[in-house]
């Protein structure tokens, strides 16, 4: 349980926002607030994400926030709030509680998601949850927290009011106003205007969409424009959307059922959030799914398959169906593919991909720019006005997103009146109170790496080398000296990744043998039996020969014995 602070009022306390992930860059939020003195302050963390790896990062699952500097104040850590299950704000959750070993405050879709991955994975850590709802308020230490809800493109998102003797800070988490959302409530402006009435000391907003002018669509316009689709079409057709989105999985599903089509699901993530959700009562009313073993009894227009993959992933259902991969399931020519999603920054070249498989098939694409297919879960700009106008901060510290769209929010919250922005990214600690909002330090932050079963950085998980690997290739050379420290044979080299002939035609193997043997009898006898100085010799030698004859320099071994 939460331990509770002694001095709330403590002289010289204040209320510090400090991010280690999620600021200045898309995905991977971490956020800390802390209250007290300094060097004696009392934490909470607020969201634990992950973000993905891009090509620079081989072998690598999942990138992670570098904790350290909390797992350095872990006795003063009170608990961790989770905002809503988006993998960017909740992902990291079963790699790093161990670290942390503090209970986590989740809603209940939350929690039950978190369940169900954790059974999915092998000696995944039981975490201490603490359930809560929209509306309800509950104490961390010496927080006063409350959940109020928005809309998002996931159930059960929250913004969270978080109270100190020094002020309130609106939280918001990732939202948006929609008057007419598929699931769930609608943003809570009383609530937000209630809150604004009362004071409001600091809004930490999203950013993702502050640059984009206007308001958003509302889901219930989305489900619409799948609706046409789905109605048109004269195949089969396939959607593929964000696993998480609930909201848009039932609009699918409805959509399709009253076109007179069975909805397929393929995708273990797609199945474990339905499951939650059945669970929890956000399908009722749906007919069921139907089973993979009987799509090939059901007429082509008869049909809707809802998979994975929107972002392009190699081993997602929809690049399997792209490369005619299943073996119950297939697409055709005339079938129809809906991308019912955003691009995320960085996939476009894999979806791009997909996409053109799919068209050398004779399959359609069918996107937002085609149709009314997709809306965004975070607020445009007019949006982004209004909960200014409903709860007046006194700061606005942006969030979420990255440099552009940091300072486009700051820049629309300073036009629109609010007193202070104050620009922040990851591992500033910013004091909100008291006084004028100024950052007041830097605490170390960075990335660490889940790769296989263990977590470190680039270092300590080998990704350093693994780059060069991936760029180079790897030469092991053994060399075997006599009892006269002569050459016993030549060496025996082994080249992985590396081009087989030069320019001439020379295999570049016997290139870097000769390099070693003379990189050997170069030594002076007498000082070869110094076998690290034999060693590095050849690696030297060898390195410098393929770069001679290739124009790249492997990583290389050498073994040298007598």
């Amino acid at each position: 349980m939460a331990r509770s602070t002694t001095n709330k009022q403590a002289a010289g306390a204040e209320l510090v926002f400090c991010p280690l992930g999620g600021v200045g860059e898309i995905g991977m939020n971490f956020g800390l607030y802390g209250f007290g003195p300094a060097g004696k302050r009392e934490w909470i963390i607020v969201d634990c994400g992950v973000t993905f790896p891009g090509p620079d990062m081989p072998g690598v699952e999942l990138v992670l926030p570098d904790i350290s500097f909390i797992e350095d104040e872990i006795d003063n850590l009170r608990g961790m709030i989770i905002t809503h299950a988006h993998e960017d704000h909740y992902g990291a959750v079963l790699d790093l509680w161990p670290r942390l070993q503090t209970d986590v405050w989740m809603t209940p879709f939350s929690a039950g998601l978190l369940e169900a991955k954790r059974q999915s994975e092998s000696n995944a850590p039981k975490v201490p949850i603490q359930i809560f709802r929209a509306g309800e308020t509950f104490e961390v230490g010496p927080f006063r927290i409350e959940a109020v809800a928005v809309a998002h493109s996931i159930p059960e998102p929250v913004s969270l009011a978080i109270t100190t003797p020094l002020g309130t800070v609106i939280h918001t988490g990732d939202w948006k106003i929609d008057q007419a959302p598929s699931i769930g409530p609608k943003t809570d402006e009383a609530r937000f205007r209630a809150l604004g009435d009362a004071g409001v000391l600091a809004l930490v907003c999203d950013s993702t969409n502050a640059m984009r002018e206007g308001e958003s669509p509302t889901e219930e316009a989305v489900g619409e424009g799948l609706r046409e689709v789905i109605a048109a079409a004269k195949g089969r057709v396939a959607v593929t959307t964000f696993s998480s989105n609930v909201g848009r999985i039932r609009s699918i599903a409805e959509a399709s059922r009253d076109a007179g089509r069975e909805v397929l699901v393929l995708g273990r993530s797609l199945k474990r959030v339905i499951d939650v959700a059945t669970e929890l009562g956000y399908l009722d009313g749906l007919p069921g799914f139907l089973d993979e073993e009987e799509f090939q009894t059901i007429p082509r227009d008869k049909v809707v398959i809802l998979c994975t993959g929107s972002q392009g992933e190699g081993r997602a259902a929809l690049a399997k169906l792209a490369r005619d991969e299943m073996r119950n399931v297939s697409l055709a020519p005339g079938d129809a593919v809906v991308f019912s999603s955003r691009v995320i920054p960085g996939n476009e070249k894999a979806i791009l991909e997909i996409e053109n498989q799919l068209i050398e098939r004779g399959i359609r694409i069918i996107g937002d720019g085609d149709a009314l297919v997709h809306v965004s879960g975070h607020p445009r700009r007019s949006e982004l006005r209004r909960m200014y106008n409903w709860t007046r901060p006194q700061v606005l510290v942006p969030v979420h997103g990255e440099a552009a769209h940091l300072v486009a929010q700051g820049s629309l919250g300073a036009m629109e009146g609010i007193p202070d922005v104050a620009q922040v990214r990851n591992g500033d600690m910013l004091r909100l109170a008291p006084g004028k909002a100024e950052i007041v330090g830097e605490v170390p932050h960075g990335r660490i790496f889940k790769d296989g079963r263990l977590i470190g950085t680039d270092q300590e998980v080998g990704l350093r080398d693994r780059r060069k690997l991936s760029y180079a290739g790897h030469v092991a050379v053994n060399i075997v000296l006599d009892e006269r420290r002569e050459l016993d044979g030549d060496p025996d080299i082994v080249a992985i990744g590396v081009a087989e002939l030069d320019e001439s035609g020379t295999p570049l193997e016997e290139i870097m043998l000769e390099a070693a043997i003379g990189a050997v009898r170069s030594i002076p006898r007498a000082r070869r039996k110094d076998l690290d100085l034999v060693s590095e010799s050849a690696r030297r030698a060898v390195r410098n020969a393929a770069n001679a004859a290739w124009g790249k320099k492997p990583v290389v071994t050498v073994f040298v014995t007598q």
